[in-house]
């Protein structure tokens, strides 16, 4: 059965390993013309066969259908560090030909009520394996560094808690999550300095020896 879950998981890590590349790519072609990249940094992960299992147990999803009904096997985690930048990277989305959007749920705007925070897309994408291309669902999560942050503790919390916070956690997480929203806000207002020393501190670096 481990061979079997081997052969059905392979496509997704072929798609996260290309996906990775490709957004890293698009930061670095921003980079490499001098301006400010919408993506600061990018990483990937294939859901483990125990997370599948739980998740097809929870939802009541048949394996059979686990290709469709199940769209964050493969997930792209894309890092901001603005607001605006997460905006900035949807449209880039919509604009490639290599991926086509299925679905969209904007929780940077519209919070989550534990006060998570993120934008989510499902994209359709083509991985080309021995035997011909497959397509295949992959989930994109857009958030600011900050977001970021307050995911990674909130997931790990979950862990402990699979949850069911208690009262006191839950008002603090939830305390917390606007908290993290003020900092993205008031960056957002100083963005074009932040931006510009950037420029000034990576122009110099490369002077340096």
């Amino acid at each position: 059965m481990n061979n079997d879950w081997d052969n059905f998981l392979w496509p997704y890590e072929e798609a996260v390993r290309e996906l990775k590349v490709k957004f890293r790519s698009l930061r670095q072609s921003f980079l490499t013309k001098g301006e400010h990249s919408p993506i600061e940094f990018v990483v990937g992960r294939v859901k483990t066969v125990d997370s599948i299992k739980e998740k097809m147990q929870r939802r009541v999803i048949s394996f059979d259908v686990i290709e469709t009904d199940m769209q964050d096997i493969a997930g792209i985690r894309i890092v901001c560090q603005f607001v605006d930048d997460i905006y900035k990277v949807v449209d880039l989305i919509h604009t490639r030909d290599d991926m086509e959007v299925i679905e969209e749920r904007d929780y940077v705007k519209n919070a989550k009520p534990s006060g998570y925070r993120s934008y989510h897309m499902v994209i359709s994408y083509t991985v080309y394996l021995p035997n011909g291309p497959k397509k295949l669902l992959a989930e994109i999560q857009i958030r600011t560094l900050a977001m970021n942050f307050w995911a990674t503790v909130e997931h790990t919390l979950n862990y402990k808690y699979q949850g069911s916070y208690p009262k006191d956690i839950s008002q603090r997480l939830k305390s917390t999550a606007e908290t993290a929203y003020k900092l993205d806000e008031e960056m957002s207002l100083i963005k074009d300095e932040v931006q510009e020393a950037q420029k000034v501190f990576t122009k110099n670096k490369g002077k340096e020896k």
